[in-house]
């Protein structure tokens, strides 16, 4: 085993401030918001001909770490150069240091919440670099750090091919629904409203003094801020749920931003942000409920320029919503032919939440010295 020093920071990891100035070469984008909250991975990519400003220059010898509100725990490792904001530390290890380690470190909840601890502001904290490089930490020599990021990252290669393969999976059933319902319209389909074929429920929030983050009562959802890949991130429960979506009913967010989708996991509590569908004829089509919807989702995303403030769409705005009603046979072939792609969907999201919990529960572990590699 190697053994353990204490180091600042700031010897160990560098910060790189390589600008990029608007009207230099073309290069992809990374915004805060395209990296996913605690997930370490991207959910997309912007462009730099979108860029009114300038911005910081990144590489693969580098990774990104979200400094505003840095609770939020937004990291990100490049294969690939680009830029990104200005509200994102570009880190670079030092001499021999492992980056793999040091990303890994920069994720563990104790730094994150140390971070925070030091950051200037209240309601957009930033983190000081100053302040996180001249805090010190114990690390391992450059051996250990390469086996402990090995480790970690064996995880996080699994968890990313399951995402790649649900991604390939949700275009497959897509391109199907289209290719079934969109493109091969049969004029004898009968014209109606969403209400013909869907139940649904508009979603009612429960007392606030009801709501806990310590897994007491039901899980409950209240908009977009809960959505994530397919299912949605249990962040908040209640003891006093008002309206419930059933497991595997689609869930939609009816307040800004109006048109988000996701799936409910289990039997949930719905709040006022969130309405759930089931099909009509038989609630256990959530594979074509959940496309049919899709399939929607421009219309109801119109919805966002309505209201005074904040984009809404209400309970009679979804009865009255136009559509075309295939013929039930139709409907029954596409349920039972493409159920088995989205139940593998659903199996490799169950996959990934366990592969998350694992890693999450090793890192703090690893980055401590308390469980140690063998090298």
């Amino acid at each position: 085993m190697s053994e353990w020093k204490e180091y600042r920071l700031e010897e160990i990891a560098q910060l790189v401030k390589d600008s990029w100035k608007v009207g230099d070469e073309e290069l992809p984008y990374i915004a805060l918001e395209h990296i996913v909250e605690g997930g370490l991975r991207l959910q997309g990519i912007g462009d730099s001909n979108t860029i009114a400003s300038n911005k910081f220059r990144f590489n693969s010898d580098c990774f990104l770490f979200g400094k505003l509100r840095p609770y939020f725990r937004k990291l990100y490792r490049p294969d690939f150069d680009g830029i990104c904001s200005t509200d994102i530390w570009v880190v670079k290890p030092r001499e021999e240091n492992n980056k793999d380690f040091l990303f890994y470190f920069f994720a563990n909840q104790e730094f994150v919440d140390f971070t925070y601890s030091g950051s200037s502001g209240t309601r957009m904290p930033r983190a000081d670099w100053k302040f996180v490089g001249e805090s010190k930490w114990n690390f391992p020599e450059p051996i250990e750090q390469k086996a402990i990021a090995e480790v970690l990252s064996s995880l996080d290669d699994k968890i990313d091919l399951l995402h790649r393969q649900n991604n390939t999976l949700e275009q497959m059933a897509e391109t199907l629904f289209r290719q079934w319902f969109i493109e091969e319209t049969n004029d004898s389909w009968e014209k109606g409203v969403l209400s013909d074929e869907f139940d649904f429920l508009m979603g009612q929030s429960p007392k606030g003094s009801s709501f806990n983050e310590e897994e007491i009562g039901m899980p409950m959802y209240q908009g977009n801020a809960d959505f994530d890949f397919r299912f949605p991130k249990r962040r908040v429960y209640t003891t006093d749920a008002k309206r419930l979506a059933k497991k595997f009913d689609t869930l939609i967010s009816v307040r800004a931003p109006v048109g988000e989708q996701n799936m409910a996991f289990e039997e949930c509590c719905i709040g006022r942000g969130v309405a759930a569908f089931k099909y009509k004829n038989d609630n256990r089509y959530y594979t074509y409920t959940y496309f049919k919807m899709r399939s929607l989702m421009d219309v109801i995303k119109q919805f966002n320029n309505e209201g005074t403030v904040f984009g809404s769409i209400s309970k009679s705005d979804f009865q009255n919503l136009k559509i075309i009603i295939p013929s039930q046979n139709i409907v029954d072939k596409f349920q039972i032919d493409v159920k088995s792609i989205d139940d593998k969907v659903i199996e490799n999201t169950n996959q990934i939440r366990t592969l998350e919990k694992l890693r999450d529960t090793l890192l703090p572990k690893l980055m401590s010295g308390e469980v140690r590699v063998l090298i």
